[in-house]
């Protein structure tokens, strides 16, 4: 039987467990996109993890969604991010860049332009923006001929990510960002080669990722999916088709990993494990639902064939899960109150656990 703290050969690193630090937004760049000290230290802290995969990158201007989050399209950028993977790095760990476009879930007000999609629908509900929350805004259609310029965004962030010494990165494929509205059936209205039939509307992804593993080598890219799940208003109607279709088409790049979210029923999801070669990461809870995942859920998934698992809650309120899962201490719950707040409360005060004599 696999066990949680087993070592496991992913690419060229040799990770000591199976945990993986899931990327969560907690918007506490500086102004510029720029990484900060605070955000050194709040990594270094959690370097235990067997991998860490980062908060959303944007890769582009247009592709800001949040307010508060760093980027890979600046010099400035790949300078401020030195000093977080050395940190990471002096501390024994791995981590690797989440790349995130967020297409049609930004706000003028954030970037300045107007968002992109693969068609003029908004996102549903309010998107952050700096003077609070506003309602998503219509984004304008991308034209054909500039597609591929989205795509190929992905693996120049890619390639300032290595510059900036992450190991590795995750392309944000899920959770109704760019690569998501392209699968998407109802944000993803294009009649050209992009839109349409299940061939299509994996093209994106495929081309992005595809890029990214040329630029900085396939055993350096990731991706994360969210099947049939339903985040800022997409939907998907043939979720098994879909994903088997865009799995093959990655396990022809022999991608570092595919990296699941609990998003579709568990045969669907344990259909996607047996239609996918390579490295599963699994995040057995459901993002920012109401169950925390702990040691049961891990263990669960790796009896199913998942070779990694992914924990967010978990990882941001106990810098040292790993130990905790290990020996069963407590884990924290997070304060939700400080997800977004900004400052160091809530980031880095989150205290190990303290052994008492």
């Amino acid at each position: 039987m696999t066990s949680l703290f087993d070592s496991y050969r992913l690419g060229e690193l040799t990770l000591p467990n199976r945990t993986v630090m899931a990327p969560m937004t907690r918007v506490r760049a500086a102004a510029g996109g720029l990484a900060t000290p605070s955000m050194a230290t709040y990594y270094a802290q959690r370097a235990t993890a067997g991998l860490i995969v980062s908060e959303g990158i944007q890769p582009s201007p247009v592709g800001q969604s949040n307010p508060g989050t760093p980027g890979l399209h600046t010099a400035e950028q790949v300078t401020a991010w030195r000093p977080v993977t050395g940190a990471v790095h002096t501390n024994g760990g791995r981590i690797f860049a989440q790349i995130m476009h967020g297409g049609r879930v930004s706000h003028p007000d954030t970037t300045g332009l107007r968002p992109v999609g693969p068609s003029a629908v908004p996102a549903a509900g309010d998107v952050f923006t700096p003077s609070g929350p506003r309602p998503a805004p219509t984004p304008r259609a991308l034209e054909t001929a500039e597609v591929p310029e989205h795509a190929h965004s992905y693996a120049a962030a890619a390639r300032r990510a290595v510059d900036a010494g992450f190991d590795g990165v995750e392309l944000h494929g899920a959770n109704g960002y760019l690569i998501s509205q392209f699968l998407s059936s109802n944000a993803n209205l294009r009649t050209d080669r992009y839109g349409g039939p299940v061939a299509n509307r994996i093209r994106f992804a495929v081309e992005a990722a595809a890029a990214t593993a040329e630029a900085v080598g396939a055993h350096r890219t990731g991706i994360r999916l969210s099947p049939a799940g339903t985040f800022w208003g997409v939907e998907e109607t043939d979720v098994p088709e879909l994903y088997a279709a865009l799995l093959t088409e990655l396990a022809r790049l022999g991608l570092a990993y595919v990296h699941l979210e609990a998003t579709a029923e568990e045969e669907v999801l344990v259909g996607l494990r047996r239609a996918w070669p390579g490295t599963l990461v699994m995040n057995p809870a459901l993002p920012m639902g109401p169950k925390q995942a702990g040691r049961d859920e891990a263990d669960h998934w790796l009896g199913l064939g998942a070779d990694l698992i992914s924990f967010g809650r978990g990882f941001l309120a106990n810098p040292d899960l790993v130990e905790r899962l290990r020996t069963g201490l407590p884990i924290a719950p997070a304060d939700e109150d400080t997800y977004y707040q900004g400052g160091d409360a809530g980031y880095l005060t989150y205290p190990a656990h303290q052994h008492t004599a």
